[in-house]
């Protein structure tokens, strides 16, 4: 069985920014809710999956904010327009059949990471679709990244990342994307770097010693030497940081707790955005299905 863990609110940004307004008559938002049908379609047209599961956040990542008051604080508020419509995206995507999971205090990486793992374990290939390089650490023979196209650069399409694939794209192997975050930081997320350090030397490093914790070990043998020192001050730092950036893959879930989909709902919702071309194309999916 082919299963595909989208990264919910990774996409709907996309969503949000690779669309123009679109608004209903009365004014509210439809762009996002324009792209998100679009794209949970193309995925079911292009990658054909078995089960489909989109992964929300709830806010309140427990894990994270335990380790780090600070954690995501950079972040600002989401657009007003965006925020208006997630209600929406998450209601027409359960009612669509595609399964919204969500959970207070536990952020939607950490969820895929779970899930990923028990499919894998049942045999089962999976695809994660997110441009987030946090999710490149679970990448396995029988776990894959589907990173969609840049929208700065859409020609460059969907990319499949697998082992070798993590590897060519940031110089590690994917078991290494957690130290390699810990080394260089993630701004996205508020967590700090190693400074002065980037993509290129914490590669380097972790084909030399492999692991964060070995980097540790031989601070004093690190090039270029004005890091040594660096590395030796900021030690329990960068643990802190990998705490941060390895996703929890031992969550309990139960894969098979799911809300029933209501498709009558998922077309009539598309009908209250004034999306009556998308309702329409709903109705002959549903009939062919």
């Amino acid at each position: 069985m082919k299963v595909v863990l989208v990264d919910g609110f990774n996409m709907a940004f996309r969503a949000y920014y690779g669309m123009p307004e679109l608004t209903r008559e009365d004014g509210f938002p439809t762009g996002a809710v324009h792209g998100w049908v679009r794209t949970l379609w193309w995925i079911e047209d292009n990658v054909k999956p078995d089960n489909l599961l989109v992964f929300f956040d709830l806010g309140g990542a427990q894990r994270q904010l335990a380790i780090r008051e600070d954690y995501k604080a950079n972040r600002g508020e989401a657009p007003e327009d965006l925020e208006k419509q997630i209600p929406v995206i998450k209601e027409w995507t359960r009612a669509a059949g595609y399964v919204g999971i969500e959970e207070h205090g536990v952020e939607a990486d950490d969820l895929i990471a779970a899930y990923s793992v028990k499919y894998a374990e049942e045999g089962h290939e999976v695809l994660i679709l997110s441009a987030d390089k946090d999710l490149a650490q679970l990448v396995t023979d029988k776990v894959h990244q589907l990173v969609p196209p840049p929208t700065a650069n859409p020609k460059l399409g969907w990319r499949e990342l697998d082992p070798e694939g993590v590897e060519k794209k940031f110089g590690v192997r994917a078991n290494q994307i957690a130290d390699y975050l810990a080394l260089i930081g993630d701004t996205s997320d508020n967590i700090p770097g190693l400074k002065g350090v980037g993509p290129k030397t914490a590669a380097k490093w972790l084909n030399q010693y492999r692991t964060l914790e070995e980097i540790i070990a031989h601070c004093g043998e690190l090039n270029p030497k004005r890091f040594q020192g660096l590395v030796y001050a900021e030690a329990d730092n960068i643990r802190r940081n990998l705490e941060m950036t390895k996703l929890d893959r031992s969550l309990s879930i139960d894969i098979e707790a799911h809300a029933e989909p209501d498709p009558e709902r998922a077309v009539s919702l598309l009908k209250e955005m004034e999306m009556g071309r998308s309702a329409e194309a709903l109705v002959k999916r549903l009939e062919t299905d």
